[in-house]
């Protein structure tokens, strides 16, 4: 099979093997370049494994400290006629390197949500690890459904008390435009907080303490983003906001109530970046398509794996991290110091269809996007007939 990319929307509905092998493996060759990590732990559990911040933290663990790792991830398996997703690929391009650097790895595919994974990834633990030191809880989903009210929520993406006009960037149609979304009701504020908030999150802390395989003295951190003043009306004071804000509530009542293991509870807040969850919200596209342009240009900009190696360095098993007033330890910095966001607005209120494309760098966003999906990658022949059926063992 000949595989090229096709779009639709903010998303792309086909994978190639080959990409997603070279993208996995330019992230493992950056980690090895870095040198051995030192104090990471040996055995992690990575919620949300398969693609962006996720695969990445995988990765730092495996390539960098040696760790074995079990992921989770919920990713739809090729057949003869039709691709993997990226995580798919992704993830048994992973397994591939893992094996042959000597590395324990271990995937469990399927709804994070459900009490059946949970229980798959403690049945996992104790037959190969033994206990976790660390989790990371790096899921985004759409949906949620609840197993204990057989719930299903649905997140969305809108302001909060009243409509808001914005700038957007519209992929499908190259066109700088107004967009106005309207605001949202207290159903859904609810559904988007028990979708992307706290609550399975410490679910699922609870079910490894109660089954003995979360260590004494483990840290665990979700991830999230805050943004600044361009991105609050969608972002920070919007439905997603309040989601965000959960996670705060939550990083609390874990390290509360886990008292007994002294776990460490972070939530980790990480710069924007061209990802499958963040290319669905409105402003974002143009957004990071002009920070692109401004953080290249100061030489501050960095990917997922540069993101999560200063995380584990700098944050995770610094020796004194530094953490905002809120707790949360902040990767954000090279975005959303001031200086930076002022040369953000600046171009933000010049931006306009005509001047896009020289303002912003929306060929940098652009090839970040395809490469999500095994698209872009030098030294890969996308002219070439191959396999899209790969297996993870």
């Amino acid at each position: 099979m000949v595989i090229q990319p096709k779009i639709r929307g903010f998303i792309c509905t086909n994978a190639h093997p080959v990409g997603c092998a070279a993208h996995v493996q330019q992230q493992i060759d950056y980690i090895r370049a870095q040198g051995p990590l030192a104090g990471v732990p040996k055995r992690v559990l990575v919620i949300g494994c398969s693609t962006g911040y996720g695969l990445a933290s995988r990765i730092t663990a495996a390539f960098g400290a040696d760790a074995e790792t079990l992921g989770v991830c919920f990713e739809k398996e090729p057949s003869e006629k039709r691709t993997a997703t990226a995580g798919w690929y992704n993830t048994a391009a992973f397994h591939q390197a893992a094996a042959a650097a000597g590395l324990k790895a271990h995937t469990i595919n399927g709804d994070a949500f459900s009490n059946e994974i949970k229980a798959q990834v403690i049945d996992q633990i104790k037959a190969s690890m033994g206990q976790v030191d660390l989790v990371i809880y790096s899921l985004a989903s759409p949906k949620r459904f609840d197993p204990t009210t057989d719930t299903l929520y649905s997140s969305t993406l809108k302001p909060i008390g009243k409509a808001y006009t914005t700038k957007t960037y519209d992929t499908d149609k190259d066109q700088v435009k107004e967009i106005t979304l309207e605001p949202a009701n207290d159903d859904e504020i609810m559904q988007t907080v028990k979708v992307m908030g706290g609550e399975d999150w410490e679910l699922w802390l609870a079910a490894l303490s109660e089954a003995g395989v979360l260590a004494d003295n483990a840290i665990t951190t979700a991830y999230t983003y805050i943004g600044k003043e361009l991105t609050w009306p969608i972002y920070g004071h919007a439905t997603i906001g309040k989601a965000k804000e959960d996670l705060d509530r939550a990083a609390a009542a874990l390290r509360s109530n886990h008292q007994d293991k002294q776990l460490k509870a972070y939530v980790s807040s990480l710069k924007a970046l061209v990802t499958q969850a963040s290319s669905a919200i409105p402003v974002m596209p143009l957004y990071i398509s002009l920070i692109y342009g401004v953080m290249k240009q100061e030489g501050t900009h960095e990917g997922c794996i540069e993101q999560i190696y200063r995380l584990f360095t700098e944050g995770l098993y610094a020796a004194a991290p530094q953490l905002d007033e809120a707790g949360r330890m902040r990767m954000d910095g090279k975005e959303t110091n001031q200086a930076t966001q002022a040369k953000i607005k600046a171009l933000w209120d010049q931006v306009t269809q005509e001047n896009f494309h020289e303002l912003a760098d929306y060929q940098g966003y652009h090839a970040d996007f395809l490469k999500l999906f095994g698209f872009g990658l030098a030294g890969v022949d996308y002219d070439a007939d191959v396999d899209p059926v790969v297996n993870w063992s």
